[in-house]
């Protein structure tokens, strides 16, 4: 939804917007947009008088703000709804969907687009570093669009991706998740075929063929060409290990270039094949795409580095289902070798929260040296399960609180010097990265930490 306010307000639009405890980097961009920004959810907003109420998934029945403009009749629509109507139509939608990898997916397209002179529009659910922003109106004929499966609006509850019709479409991977909007993997899958009958037949789908989820969604059926990636038993597009951590890019027989990023892991091996196929797809050589990358800088809240003090690494991460925090770990253990990994995890997300997947955490978490996990028993985020119990195969590794306060001065006590401290969360995991890097300032490690 910031996102979106940013693109309305590109447009010419005056802009304001309401939510409940906003946090970097979104607050601040949004008022570097001169977008003004009102705490809660008041009535007496109605007084603002606007042409048009663009409402997010986050309002519920009982909102006042809500109930005021149902009872007004004032005109309202969702988010998704407000994009494909004003902004893209008329425009080659390029569109990233899938449970993991869409915020750095839809980042590399619209980098790589953006280096080859396209000047495309984009919307991402992060904030690319090589952009400085969410969400960009562009002047060129493509828009690039993080396109999610959640749900579009209390009125609205298809997924949001079916507003958007687009000509290409990267389907990255499906895992089950949102449990708190779909009973199972296969109500998400009938979601992701729906996505699929937007695609004119003259589109072109682009689709991890090592998915078996995916598989089924195109099992039921598909109206335009469709090409696999990922996989060496589909010879579209697939990377193939190379020297000194660079890949291999081939599409069918035919080596396109090797490339090297700045992220590490094979899910970005992945994301990036996506990437090029995609670019590919609007006319983008993959040898342009590839140097493009080589210079892509990543997105933060992925695997950030928010500072380094004392030598402990303090690391941000936007990880929360068990495979993003699995493939996170692994990432980073990959990149840093034999030093410390001390895990901080916020398991805030609705459906962490619900403890759908708590048995699935401690395997996702084997990687790391020692867990630190924020447990509240009360609150908007308390979890109704006991992380001590769902990740009793950590041992002594893992540690459980209920207070950040509590949480950061045991990290920064037992962290020492060469320690990656890698917080993963989907919220602001209230304000724990900073909190952290003040108390190893601080000293509050002692000697461990020098």
């Amino acid at each position: 939804m910031g996102g979106v306010a940013q693109l309305a307000r590109a447009a010419g639009h005056r802009v304001t917007g309401c939510d409940k405890a906003v946090y970097p980097p979104m607050s601040d961009l949004l008022r570097a947009a001169g977008i003004e920004l009102i705490e809660g959810y008041g009535a007496e907003q109605m007084s603002l008088r606007p042409d048009l109420y663009v409402v997010g998934n986050v309002v519920v029945r009982g909102n006042p703000l809500f109930e005021a403009i149902l009872a007004s009749d004032a005109p309202f629509t969702s988010g998704p709804a407000w994009v494909r109507d004003v902004l893209l139509r008329e425009r080659h939608v390029i569109a990233i969907a899938g449970t993991h990898g869409k915020t750095t997916t839809t980042s590399m397209v619209a980098w790589i687009l953006d280096r080859a002179g396209l000047d495309p529009g984009f919307l991402i659910g992060g904030v690319p570093v090589d952009f400085g922003v969410s969400a960009r109106l562009g002047g060129g004929p493509h828009f690039v669009i993080e396109a999610d499966e959640y749900d579009s609006a209390l009125f609205d509850k298809r997924s949001k991706f079916v507003h958007y019709f687009p000509r290409t479409l990267v389907l990255n991977n499906l895992e089950f998740d949102h449990a708190d909007i779909f009973a199972d993997l296969t109500a998400i899958e009938i979601q992701f075929h729906h996505l699929m009958r937007c695609v004119p037949q003259a589109g072109r789908v682009l689709v991890n063929r090592r998915d078996e989820a995916l598989e089924r969604v195109l099992a039921r059926g598909a109206w335009c060409e469709v090409q696999g990636f990922d996989s060496e038993e589909d010879w579209h597009w697939r990377a193939a290990d190379d020297a000194n951590e660079r890949f291999e890019v081939w599409r069918g027989a035919e080596r396109l270039g090797s490339l090297a990023m700045g992220l590490s892991g094979d899910h970005n091996r992945s994301n990036a094949v996506a990437a090029i196929a995609a670019a590919a797809h609007v006319g983008v050589e993959p040898s342009r795409a590839i140097d493009a990358l080589a210079a892509f800088a990543g997105v933060r809240r992925r695997m950030e580095t928010r500072g380094t003090v004392r030598g402990v690494s303090v690391i941000d991460d936007f990880a929360h289902h068990p495979t993003a925090i699995a493939t996170t770990v692994a990432g980073l253990r990959r990149r840093v070798g034999d030093r410390r990994i001390l895990a901080l995890l916020d398991p805030r997300s609705n459906t962490m929260r619900m403890g759908v997947m708590q048995e699935q955490l401690a395997p996702s978490l084997q990687a790391a040296d020692l867990v630190f996990c924020y447990g509240p028993r009360s609150g908007p985020h308390a979890l109704n399960w006991d992380p001590r119990i769902a990740m009793r195969a950590l041992g002594d590794r893992l540690q459980v609180f209920a207070t950040i306060e509590e949480l950061v001065d045991a990290v920064a006590a037992q962290a020492r010097a060469g320690d990656c401290v890698l917080a993963m969360s989907n919220g602001s995991f209230g304000g724990v990265h900073e909190k952290l890097l003040q108390a190893l300032r601080a000293g509050a490690g002692g000697d461990k930490a020098s």
